[in-house]
Parts: structure tokens; C-alpha cells; sequence
């Protein structure tokens, strides 16, 4: 398996990607095309896993803010990644976040949030984001799903408010 930097001629594989990990719904395929036209997009952050000369696997990271009052920090979020069910529980998923992670931290970004499954993200790093100061209005999700990752120590105590997404988002 060959984890790499997204290409222009990976966009079709990508998107049938997003399309067959999530039930056959559009809905993260276009999310994904919607960021890479947006000011968010950060090339080295749209990240494929390819096995056999064919895409099984893609994580998207992108930008965003955290807001309080006037003060606005760059956050980096992670949404979607994608595994090809045929695939997925072999490690596929866990290299595209660590190779995620560890670019936004080359990049210079101190966080990362995500709205994942609570038994999953942890292990990466990922903690509840609300019971370290931040908030999310924009969409309804519980504690235990509002993740943030702390990529360079002492970012937490550093930043607080709201996460923003972009527009891309909706």
C-alpha cells in the first residue's frame, strides 16, 4: 500500500471512494469537491492510500477557525475519510490519520478537530473538544463526538472558542 498526495488524476477514484464507504450517498463526495475549490484546501493535505494501482482510501484535512470575540486561530479539520469496505479494519483508516496528522503538524497547525466516532478517534490523540474550551453551533453533535487533537503541546491551553467551519461545509 502507497500513501501519497492526492493528484488531479485521482479525483474520479476519490470520489467513488467517498461514494461506496458511505452507503452509496454522494454527500462526502461533494464535500470533498467543494473544499478543494475553497480557500480551506491544503493540496498536501488531501491524502490517498493506493493499493494495486487503484485508490482504497482517502482523508481530507482542511482549514477552518476557532473564533473568541476578535481573536480568530487557524485550526486545521479533519472531514471525510473514506476506506473502501472491501478493505477497511486493515490499517488503511489509522495510516491516512497518522500521515494526516503528522503533515499538519510539518505545516505548522497546533490542532485538529473532528466530529468522529468516540471510540475510534481517541486512539489518535483525539479528546472531547468542549471540556477544553471550545464550542461547535454550527452543527448539533454530542460531547463525546466533538474532537480535538493537540498536535504541538501547550496549543490547548492556548486556544480557546468556537470552531468555525468554512462554507464549503453546507
Amino acid at each position: 500500500m502507497i500513501i501519497r498526495t492526492e493528484t488531479s488524476a485521482d479525483y474520479d477514484g476519490v470520489h467513488q471512494v467517498n461514494v461506496k464507504a458511505f452507503g452509496d450517498r454522494e454527500d462526502e463526495a461533494s464535500l470533498v469537491e467543494r473544499i478543494r475549490n475553497s480557500e480551506g484546501f491544503i493540496p498536501e493535505l488531501s491524502i490517498v492510500a493506493e493499493k494495486d494501482n487503484e485508490i482504497v482510501g482517502h482523508i481530507l484535512l482542511s482549514k477552518a477557525v476557532v473564533q473568541d470575540g476578535e481573536n480568530t486561530n487557524d485550526v486545521i479539520v479533519l472531514a471525510p475519510i473514506a476506506v473502501m469496505l472491501n478493505v477497511q479494519k486493515q490499517g488503511i483508516g489509522k495510516a491516512l490519520i497518522l500521515e494526516g496528522l503528522d503533515r499538519c503538524r510539518t505545516l505548522g497547525y497546533d490542532l485538529v478537530f473532528l466530529i468522529g466516532h468516540p471510540e475510534y478517534y481517541p486512539k489518535f490523540g483525539f479528546q472531547p473538544a468542549r471540556q477544553h474550551g471550545f464550542e461547535l453551533k454550527q452543527f448539533e453533535v454530542s460531547d463525546n463526538v466533538f474532537m480535538v487533537c493537540e498536535l504541538k503541546e501547550g496549543a490547548l491551553q492556548k486556544v480557546k472558542g468556537e470552531l468555525i467551519y468554512p462554507k464549503s461545509f453546507f
